[in-house]
């Protein structure tokens, strides 16, 4: 149960052009500690609860647990979060034999723009598309329990 990935920033939306898949996400966490988090999140008709451990000093995995909940539990259960929401849009991209997870966020954090690939291990190769532009691996400001308390509208640009 070792989640294994990579985050980026994005140059453009292009990206919107070669998604074969989107869906909505609304969000918020029970639990924000930096050693460990549990996440609700509602995903298109799909709901879970994640339980995510602390990111491994590359940044790149860590320990994930998820479980799928009714969206009624995940509706009472989003009233027991912490203060804030996470809003967004996740665009499904193919690229090569890896899938592009790309996340519009709304509301305060609108304006970022952030893929993730997942990976089967630390040193498996990924082909980077065009629209990419930095990575942000391991940087804990573009985590989504980091963004609830610190919103994106509020960074300094």
């Amino acid at each position: 149960m070792q989640e294994i990935e990579r985050k980026f920033l994005l140059k453009n939306d292009s990206f919107k052009k070669e998604a074969y898949n989107s869906y909505s996400i609304k969000q918020a966490y029970l639990n924000s500690h930096k050693e460990r988090t549990t996440r609700i999140r509602i995903r298109g008709e799909e709901a879970f609860i994640t339980v995510k451990g602390k990111s491994s000093k590359s940044g790149l995995s860590r320990f994930e647990w998820e479980k799928n909940i009714s969206i009624a539990e995940a509706e009472e259960l989003l009233q027991l979060c912490e203060p804030g929401r996470i809003e967004k849009t996740r665009f499904l991209v193919k690229v090569d034999h890896h899938i592009f997870e790309v996340d519009e966020f709304y509301k305060e954090n609108e304006g970022l723009i952030i893929a993730e690939v997942e990976l089967s291990s630390e040193n498996e190769k990924v082909k980077l598309p065009n629209w990419i532009a930095e990575e942000v691996t391991g940087d804990k400001k573009y985590y989504n329990s980091y963004l609830i308390q610190n919103p994106y509208k509020n960074w300094k640009k």
